[in-house]
């Protein structure tokens, strides 16, 4: 028996559970950027405007870079250490964002690479639970595209859902060139984490709170995407028609 999703073709009750459980994961995605705003005391658009403009010019280059290195550093390092656990990675990221905090933005800037490679590694985790091979450009390609929702502290919900209807334009993309349409993304939200932790007295804290926020939200995001391929997989249903019922499920 079938039930109807407004808007899209029929869809299995089986597939509408799993569905509402992928949405719940997508609605605690953004839950904690709310609280990491209430403890820095402003509004994620208002973040960037801290910044020198020396810094906010050469952002979005330092991010591609970082996804570069960053790719190879995670990828590199599955051989030698297994994957971890989500809550430990969260630990890890939370520890280097007070560390980055700290010193203000010098250090700030440092600890960016490091922490987005310790993103990029949990995202690849995720895709190995899921029964994928990171390693497999195509999969290589999907753990990217994780980066290319909003982030953690966008208002925009319809946003930070865009990366999944994007996955047909990007199939065809190298690497490289994936990089180059996630970094813009990826540098606002980045640039927000730097803001935040610039802020005087909040700086270590605010680091602490920001890397939580992002390492959660972007392991949540990580679980929807390869919860979406899973299951297209396994049903043998288009995943833009999952990712319709996904925006369905969360409106």
């Amino acid at each position: 028996m079938t039930a109807a999703v407004p808007g899209t073709e029929l869809v299995p009750v089986s597939i509408e559970a799993e569905i509402a459980a992928l949405a719940r994961r997508h609605r605690a995605a953004g839950g904690v950027g709310l609280q990491v705003l209430n403890l820095i005391g402003g509004k994620a658009e208002n973040l960037l405007e801290r910044l020198p403009d020396s810094v906010k010019n050469r952002l979005e280059s330092s991010t591609a870079k970082a996804l570069e290195l960053s790719l190879k550093a995670a990828s590199g390092s599955r051989r030698a250490v297994p994957d971890q656990k989500g809550w430990l990675n969260t630990a890890l990221a939370t520890a280097m964002g007070a560390a980055g905090g700290a010193g203000g933005l010098p250090t700030a800037m440092a600890e960016l690479p490091v922490t987005v490679t310790v993103l990029l590694r949990a995202i690849q985790g995720i895709a190995a639970e899921y029964g994928f091979d990171p390693d497999m450009p195509e999969i290589r390609r999907e753990c990217l595209a994780v980066f290319a929702s909003a982030g953690p502290l966008a208002t925009d919900d319809g946003a930070d859902l865009g990366f999944l209807a994007t996955r047909v334009t990007l199939t065809g993309a190298t690497v490289h060139g994936l990089i180059g349409k996630v970094a813009p993304r990826l540098a606002t939200a980045m640039g927000q984490k730097l803001a935040a932790q610039t802020i005087p007295v909040l700086g270590a804290a605010a680091g602490a709170a920001t890397n939580y926020a992002y390492t959660s939200y972007y392991q949540e995001m990580a679980h929807v995407q390869f919860g979406l391929l899973k299951l297209s997989q396994q049903t043998g249903r288009p995943r833009a028609e999952l990712v319709a019922a996904l925006q369905k499920q969360i409106g």
